[in-house]
């Protein structure tokens, strides 16, 4: 068995927190069911029981004096989540995991605010521990020469190219190699690379000194889906409570819950005027991004005052491709995640970040569903409540 994985609450992605404190004041009695997905053909089920042992180990995670001071000195986080949240702990009796011929099945259960925080560790955990089974023989030194090799070839692609507008973020912690890796690979970027902005994880920002980045996740719209006083306006409700939530910070909305068409019918002058931007997650990114600008100028906002964000699967080479596309018509972010953090080429085998994910399924014993852009990313079980929530949204797909 390896030794402990995760060995801090703050491994994990930014929105995660961000979600947990929104939850905490507004939904702490929610319940909700999340399961896990593997989106590929790997055949998982035979890590079952080290998954279970890494689960066990989280246990024991509290969080310390130094990171509640941290936290505590992030404007938008308040006294009485942080004080909940020192004496929080992960419960792995929450979590069902299994090999069903193969297969790995996970499911997690329970209170919202309790079951938030498990999603990005627990995915960390899984990557880690099929690549150090598929490729022990990776490391540091070959992540990093294999970064040179991507940062060399981007500066080449990019001699003539004006990239003060490019903003890269890391977005690799659920999907990495090792948590060694991608330290090493966010601590070169920051000290190597003049179009690194910051990273998601907010244990490596604590370490290295950054400004952890996210917002909020598919989740939280779709927990809305029955958090709402009525479905059709599940949208804005989610929408609404995030921004009384933080009314001047984490302005990035997620727009491909239910379709960008769908969502963009909801998202109206008043939303747009109040939150930063748009982020990015399915479907075609130049089609998408379009959309926005044309969203933006027929409600009389200047695109240029508002941030895009990308993170779908990107490389530099998608990426450029969209910078190239959108550059000085709006601001530009680029999450990038597997990419950076697990993208390694080895004698025993070319390693590729696993195509998992953990989405709700449930929220108040209801069905919740994601329409995703991208109608492999579609997410639910009740095909008669994706079907209403078709019918509601007008989605054709």
């Amino acid at each position: 068995m390896l030794p402990a994985i995760i060995t801090s609450i703050l491994d994990t992605d930014a929105y995660k927190l961000h979600m947990q404190q929104a939850v905490f004041h507004h939904y702490p009695e929610a319940t909700v069911v999340a399961q896990f997905r593997c989106r590929s053909d790997d055949l998982l089920g035979q890590y079952a029981d080290q998954i279970a042992h890494q689960v066990k180990l989280m246990e024991s995670l509290t969080l310390t004096d130094d990171e509640f001071a941290y936290l505590s000195g992030i404007t938008f986080f308040k006294s009485d989540y942080l004080n909940w949240l020192k004496n929080w702990r992960f419960n792995s009796q929450l979590l069902t995991i299994k090999n069903e011929d193969g297969l790995l099945v996970i499911q997690i259960e329970g209170k919202w605010v309790d079951v938030i925080l498990w999603e990005v560790p627990l995915l960390a955990v899984i990557s880690e521990i099929v690549h150090k089974d598929r490729s022990p023989n990776i490391g540091v030194e070959q992540a990093l020469a294999r970064l040179k090799d991507k940062l060399a070839r981007f500066d080449e692609q990019t001699i003539d190219l004006d990239m003060s507008g490019f903003n890269l973020l890391d977005f690799g912690t659920r999907r990495r190699y090792s948590f060694a890796v991608q330290e090493a690979v966010v601590s070169y970027l920051q000290n190597h690379f003049a179009n690194f902005h910051s990273t998601s994880n907010y244990l490596l920002a604590y370490r290295l000194g950054l400004t952890p980045v996210g917002t909020q996740a598919h989740e939280w719209f779709q927990a809305h889906q029955r958090l709402s006083p009525n479905l059709h306006d599940c949208q804005k409700t989610a929408l609404q409570v995030w921004l009384d939530e933080y009314p001047d910070d984490l302005g990035v909305a997620l727009t491909d819950c239910i379709t960008m068409d769908a969502f963009l019918r909801d998202f109206d002058y008043y939303f747009a005027s109040h939150y930063q931007g748009l982020r990015h997650d399915s479907g075609d990114p130049i089609e998408w991004g379009e959309k926005a600008i044309s969203h933006y100028q027929q409600l009389g906002i200047d695109p240029k005052t508002k941030l895009l964000v990308f993170s779908d699967s990107l490389n530099f080479d998608k990426a450029l491709k969209i910078y190239r596309h959108f550059n000085h018509r709006v601001k530009l972010s680029f999450g990038i995640g597997g990419f950076l953090a697990c993208d390694i080429p080895s004698i025993e085998v070319n390693t590729k970040s696993l195509n998992i994910v953990l989405k709700l399924t449930e929220c108040n014993n209801q069905a919740v569903a994601k329409l995703s852009d991208s109608p492999g990313k579609t997410i639910s079980q009740d095909l008669a409540f994706i079907d209403e929530l078709k019918r509601t949204f007008k989605v054709n797909h």
